[in-house]
């Protein structure tokens, strides 16, 4: 591992869309992906983690040597299709287990994602929004909303909830797991005047949503997308990119390439290409940079940031240091200019 040196936060954030609200500890600009930086190498087990950490062309070369290996051998074609087929039930058993208590709820969300908060009424930025007649009163008075693509136990939703307590939003999320919509529905915080969760697999062309075309401002999508099989996600974005208003965000954050999740797998679990089956039948896909752009531009997105977020975990009891590999994007739909001609639901 080689630390970063000599390198200025401003370096670590060149080419990134910062909010103009948005402020790290004591009110000052906040480094995109964290600003605890591994300066002196002797230091590293007094932190968890570390921000923005470089890999030697070595370490490099051996994790890709890894992924060559670990992937050498697939899954059996005959096998392959369970994965697809029985992904709910999969899914289902992994929230029958765990319940809420794998994850972690997100606290960094804004400290990342400040488009998530409602614009400031003061600057007269609110928005009416297109009413649909499958919305509910709640949803469609409301001139902010955001959707969360696979929100799981609800580890983002309960954060954004209590965010927009004060009624300028609403928030749509969705699992196409019953047992995970259902624990979100459980949650002592969940308030339906604020909240709507529903159970969708956004793999499904014809599936349709409880909002109209056009009406998002925020689609959040964290580490779901890495779940999909990889020849989907482009149709699937490209679907849910139709459902943003003009110059609404989607905001990304998932497995990179190379990451230790990926390099753990043994023979015999791979797919097709960084594509991995775990034990308990889940799936997941490591990204690249380059493929994030393509996926997103294809979909008719502006990139706005495009990271690759490289981390030193540390189990400080046990002196290990773990690198992981997060990528975390914002891409925006191209406001509508007054030659466009749009179709109006």
């Amino acid at each position: 591992m080689r630390p970063l040196l000599g390198r200025s936060l401003v370096a670590v954030a060149r080419g990134t869309h910062l909010g103009p609200c948005r402020l790290g500890h004591r009110g000052r600009p906040a480094a995109p992906l964290g600003s605890r930086i591994l300066t002196q190498p002797e230091h590293v087990f007094r932190h968890n983690m570390w921000d923005h950490v470089q890999w030697s062309e070595e370490e490099k070369d051996a994790a890709r040597q890894k992924a060559r290996e670990n992937s050498a051998e697939r899954v059996p074609r005959e096998e392959q299709d369970k994965y697809d087929r029985d992904a709910h039930k999969f899914w289902d058993d992994f929230y029958g287990m765990h319940q809420n208590k794998f994850f972690k709820d997100r606290r960094w969300l804004f400290l990342e994602f400040p488009e998530l908060l409602p614009p400031n009424p003061d600057c007269g930025a609110a928005r009416a929004g297109q009413s649909g007649s499958n919305e509910s009163a709640e949803a469609a008075g409301s001139s902010f909303r955001i959707l969360e693509v696979g929100c799981g136990a609800g580890n983002s939703v309960f954060p954004i909830i209590t965010s927009i307590r004060d009624g300028r939003a609403f928030l749509y999320c969705c699992d196409f797991s019953p047992r995970a919509v259902q624990l979100v529905k459980e949650h002592p915080d969940y308030d339906p005047s604020l909240c709507h969760a529903f159970v969708q697999d956004v793999c499904e062309e014809t599936a349709s949503f409880p909002f109209p075309p056009c009406s998002l401002d925020v689609i959040l999508a964290v580490f779901v997308l890495s779940s999909i099989r990889p020849e989907r996600v482009q149709s699937v974005l490209h679907r849910l990119a139709q459902h943003l208003k003009p110059g609404g965000i989607f905001l990304f954050r998932d497995y990179g390439r190379h990451d230790l999740s990926q390099l753990r797998f043994k023979k015999g679990q791979c797919l097709s290409d960084n594509f991995y089956a775990r034990q308990d039948g889940t799936c997941v896909y490591f990204f690249t940079a380059d493929e994030v752009r393509r996926l997103f531009t294809s979909a008719g997105l502006t990139e706005l940031q495009n990271l690759e977020d490289r981390r030193l975990q540390v189990n400080r009891g046990k002196k290990v240091v773990m690198r992981r590999v997060w990528m975390q994007a914002k891409f925006q739909k191209p406001q509508t200019t007054p030659t466009d001609v749009t179709h109006q639901p």
